[in-house]
């Protein structure tokens, strides 16, 4: 019935005008003949049907989810209810067996992914955009450091990484500001505060928060390396060392500096010199130079230190010539204030007149100049100079440690660095000093007699000439720094022997002329290479070092310390060597007998006359104390050999070498 009610109504078309005009039947070509008996009770069965409403609310069913609905014969839309009690029969039973979850899992893994060109072309898109919305509103888009966060953690791209990395960086440079921030206490929290200053908090403690998680991703990728020596755990601490080094040298005075500085002094704990190791050195050296308060150096000096003790001084030889570059008191001056005047008065200066009216206001202006400086992050002189202090104090004990434990490979840095801050050093340190030194040449003397193999200290890449020299120096460097301003006498006999001894092997020794910077190929019958390997600071030669040391023991002491015999027992020396040295050494060595000939002019001419002679016996020249040699017994008969060098500047040298002692009438000079 109810399908013939259907067929009959497929192919009519009805319109409803309104309730009292009669309703219009259309027919269609497909019907054959209509039937007028049955219209009236076709229509009502048709009308029942289209008063229904379509719409129905639906109802939330929990019970019903996942069930298709189903229409009845007559027209109506009807939910399917399910039993609560049956419900988790069904549930298990439709729910799939492992193997078809194992099946799904795999076709999801196998879904192509992006190649890894375009994976990198839309990170940087992605990377730009979000420090473009940084640098042009960072309070407001203070959230994309975060997304920078989970760029880092999710991708598994090693160049992904690594430009996520240095993004980070560059984004931090720009949005760190210029002072510290600190966390906020309890009390400041309760405290009521407007609008903006809410949002500035808000903004600081994010910063601090996504930099932390920052700093401790650099810290993992910098010590990934030591474990794991892949190429991509290389390259990725290469970019952390990159990043430290780019954060200290433009925001040392953030937080967390702390922990950047332990990822380069870690860094350097290593002797496996590599490029990550050659720039964290080099930023140490510029974090030292760049430092005007002290502070951030006498951290890094702090770390250092300790981890040299803990690595039992066994170090990188350039690790420990970063203090070279420390600036440590050169530039102050403790009579000076703040702003340059002098803080003492002119003697007989009367203190003005201040009434307590002024007094209390000169009170508060100093407490808001303090505030001032606080907030500007100025350092007074006198705090500056107690930094400094207390790191030169650290220096100090670290040098004079490794001189009693006598570590291989760190004596010339030692030396150097004694010598550079000589001027410093407290004098109740003098004799101490002094003695250690004196130590380490009868070592290097003794070690180069005999060598010990089962000495825990043997090294036979050390230079016993050149570290000789660099005691020598350091020594003067004393006399010349605090030692002649303090009054202190200092009996500097011992260098000055061993230096007027150690000038005959100098003389033979082909590389004197030769430092660390020299272009040359070395001896391959030599098993230990070249003697000034290129980790040397000090790029002076050994005959340079030996001039010097002459000039202090001549030029910069006393004249009457120095005795007649001494001094002429080194210009026979000197003219004795002048015949062995190379083109350069032998000019100097001319050059220290010139000047020393003009200054003492009676005391050493007798050494250029062969007509007579005021010495008795025999002249000693194989003797290693110049006391002992007796050089008033023969004379300087090397220049005649010198007039005939190769060189023409040498014979020239030697010939205007006895016209010193004549004046232009024949004269003695006075």
């Amino acid at each position: 019935m109810g399908n013939k009610k259907q067929k009959t109504n497929r192919g009519q078309a009805r319109v409803k005008i309104s309730d009292d005009v009669p309703h219009i039947r259309f027919a269609t070509s497909t019907d054959a003949s209509i039937d007028t008996t049955n219209t009236k009770n076709n229509w009502n069965e048709e009308q029942d049907w289209e008063n229904l409403p379509r719409k129905q609310k639906k109802k939330k069913d929990d019970e019903g989810a996942g069930r298709l609905p189903i229409k009845l014969p007559d027209g109506q839309v009807k939910r399917v209810k399910t039993v609560v009690v049956k419900k988790e029969e069904v549930v298990e039973e439709e729910m799939p067996e492992e193997e078809e979850v194992e099946e799904v899992e795999q076709k999801e893994e196998e879904k192509p992914k992006l190649p890894e060109k375009q994976r990198v072309l839309l990170a940087k898109e992605e990377l730009a955009n979000i420090a473009i919305m940084l640098n042009e509103d960072p309070e407001e888009h203070i959230g994309q450091l975060k997304r920078l966060r989970e760029m880092l953690e999710q991708d598994s791209s090693l160049i992904i990484k690594k430009l996520v990395l240095a993004t980070q960086a560059a984004v931090y440079k720009d949005l760190i500001p210029g002072y510290r921030i600190r966390p906020l206490t309890e009390e400041e929290q309760k405290i009521k505060v407007s609008k903006d200053i809410k949002k500035q908090r808000q903004f600081e403690q994010s910063l601090v928060a996504n930099y932390q998680h920052y700093v401790e991703a650099l810290t993992k990728f910098a010590r990934a390396s030591r474990y794991d020596q892949s190429k991509p755990a290389k390259a990725l601490s290469l970019m952390a060392i990159n990043c430290v080094c780019a954060l200290l040298k433009h925001v040392p005075h953030f937080n967390f500096r702390g922990e950047l500085l332990k990822v380069l002094v870690e860094k350097l704990s290593t002797r496996n010199v590599d490029e990550s190791f050659v720039k964290a050195r080099e930023c140490m050296e510029e974090v030292f130079r760049a430092d005007d308060d002290g502070n951030i150096s006498l951290d890094a000096v702090k770390l250092l230190t300790k981890m040299f003790k803990s690595k039992d001084y066994y170090i990188h030889e350039t690790v420990l010539n970063t203090f070279l570059s420390l600036r440590l008191l050169t530039e102050l001056n403790p009579n000076r204030g703040n702003d340059g005047e002098f803080r003492k008065r002119k003697r007989g200066e009367k203190k003005p007149f201040i009434n307590k009216r002024n007094k209390k206001l000169e009170k508060e202006r100093k407490a808001i100049a303090e505030e001032l400086k606080e907030a500007d992050a100025a350092v007074s002189h006198e705090q500056r100079e107690k930094n400094q202090a207390e790191t030169l104090k650290l220096v100090f004990i670290a040098y004079f440690k490794i001189l009693k434990e006598k570590p291989p490979g760190l004596m010339a840095a030692t030396l150097e660095g004694l010598a550079r801050y000589a001027h410093l050093i407290n004098v109740d340190f003098f004799g101490d000093l002094l003695e250690a030194l004196k130590d380490l040449i009868k070592h290097s003397e003794a070690r180069e007699n005999e060598i010990d193999e089962d000495s825990r200290y043997a090294d036979s890449t050390r230079n016993s000439t050149r570290e000789s020299l660099l005691c020598i120096a350091t020594a003067f460097a004393l006399l010349g720094g605090q030692g002649t301003e303090s009054g202190v006498s200092l009996d500097l006999s011992f260098f000055t022997t061993h230096l007027y001894k150690i000038l005959l092997p100098l003389s033979v020794n082909p590389d004197c002329e030769f430092s660390s910077k020299s272009l040359r190929i070395a001896d391959p019958s030599d098993p230990h290479g070249p003697s000034n390997p290129k980790t040397r600071v000090n790029v002076a030669t050994e005959i340079e070092m030996s001039i010097r040391a002459m000039e202090e023991i001549f030029f910069k002491t006393r004249s009457g310390q120095i005795s007649q015999n001494r001094l002429a027992a080194f210009v026979k020396r000197l003219m004795t060597t002048s015949l062995h040295f190379p083109e350069r050494s032998s000019l100097a060595c001319l050059g220290m007998v010139t000047r020393l000939s003009k200054r003492h002019v009676r005391k050493l001419e007798s050494l250029f006359s062969t007509e007579e002679t005021v010495g008795d016996g025999v002249y000693n020249g194989l003797t290693d104390d110049p006391e002992l040699s007796n050089p008033y017994a023969s004379t300087v008969w090397e220049t005649i050999l010198l007039e005939k060098h190769y060189s023409p500047k040498i014979a020239s040298a030697a010939k205007e070498l006895p016209k010193v002692f004549k004046s232009d009438n024949g004269k003695q000079r006075n």
